[in-house]
């Protein structure tokens, strides 16, 4: 790569002032070439790693290039920003833990406003017609290691992005662009012999460090997957009903006392922060939701990604899994239903709480 002019260091440094002034955390500069792990992604996919989510490979030779994506692409300003997950709550058997970046205002919509505003203000910067194309978590680009080669963290073995001062607790987004900027350097893998993340997934859903098995993860199987959730996998899942944040809670970066949370001048992660209905949702709640009043809770968040039968899936696996008998009447309405996937669900439950429905050789109760 040709030396940066110092049109494009003074150009590079007053972008990531601008990101920074716009609210994000983080802002750094990688190349738009070619990932230099092209082969990994291809491994993975071919390992079937990727599950259902068949777009990553339908699009992966524009995940490797963004140059497929813009064309004539030079830079790529990655951006980063900080949520606040709070102190872990302990399960009590009757509530649900989800992801606690998911029950506030979909990032998504928060972010996206703040990126097209950081697109307008490059063009404003140079001086000139500038292309660019901005994505927040949606875009056929990889945007960990897009930030990873921008300087914003290292990988870590969980496959999270890890800020040396902020965790791993990040929402991401990148901003490809034709303008050359001055690149930053890449920051050294800080993980070392530790463990901790790969020794506590509850479903060992990382076969080895750097890699993780999609289809064996609980964020994956409870966001991502319309089917069934694999039965050898529904205990693991403890009370889990959306994500999982457990290889982020034991991650050493994310100890509190060494974690920083940023200033918030525009008040991004109070809307991001989880709704009281969400922080700890009762399982009878969850368990008695209609559409109608699903839609009603989960309005603006993340959550909707799941669907309406797809929390009530994870609900179900829930349930089974808290030893509450007071639950066995909601568990039995679905178990009597006439959805196929959350009758399924609903008789593993309840033979997990000792109401088991017999089956007949056909399996239907």
């Amino acid at each position: 790569m040709a030396e940066p002019t110092q049109d494009a260091r003074a150009l590079a440094q007053r972008a990531k002032e601008i990101a920074q002034a716009l609210g994000f955390d983080l802002a750094g500069i990688a190349p738009a070439d070619p990932a230099p792990h092209a082969e990994s992604l291809r491994g993975w996919l071919a390992r079937g790693f990727a599950g259902e989510m068949g777009y990553l490979a339908r699009r992966a030779e524009e995940r490797i290039d963004p140059r497929r994506v813009l064309e004539g692409a030079r830079s790529v300003v990655a951006l980063a920003f900080a949520y606040d997950p709070g102190s872990p709550i302990p399960g009590d058997g009757r509530a649900a833990r989800v992801a606690r970046y998911a029950g506030g205002e979909d990032y998504h919509e928060v972010l996206l406003d703040r990126v097209r505003a950081f697109e307008a203000a490059l063009v404003a910067l140079a001086e000139r017609p500038v292309r660019t194309r901005g994505y927040v978590d949606t875009g056929p680009v990889l945007e960990r290691a897009l930030a990873a080669r921008a300087g914003l963290g290292w990988i870590g073995k969980n496959t999270c992005l890890i800020h040396p001062r902020l965790g791993s607790y990040l929402f991401l987004a990148v901003v490809l662009t034709d303008l050359a900027l001055e690149p930053d350097s890449a920051e050294p893998d800080h993980c070392g012999s530790c463990r901790a993340c790969l020794d506590a997934c509850p479903t060992d859903a990382f076969p080895e460090p750097w890699v993780m098995d999609a289809t064996r993860c609980i964020a994956y199987a409870t966001i991502e997957s319309r089917g069934p959730i694999p039965e050898p996998l529904r205990a693991a899942h403890g009370d889990w009903a959306f994500g999982c944040d457990v290889c982020q809670e034991v991650c050493p970066w994310n100890r509190h006392e060494r974690r920083a949370v940023p200033a918030d001048p525009h008040g991004l992660r109070a809307r991001i922060s989880p709704r009281r209905e969400w922080r700890s949702p009762a399982l009878d709640w969850l368990l008695g939701l209609d559409e109608t009043a699903w839609q009603r809770a989960t309005g603006g968040t993340a959550l909707r990604r799941a669907r309406f039968r797809g929390l009530l899936r994870n609900a179900l696996v829930v349930a089974g899994n808290s030893g509450d008998a007071a639950l066995v009447p909601l568990v039995r309405r679905h178990a009597e239903g006439d959805d196929a996937l959350l009758a399924e669900h609903a008789r593993w439950a309840l033979e997990r709480l000792g109401e088991g429905v017999p089956l007949s050789p056909d399996g239907a109760p």
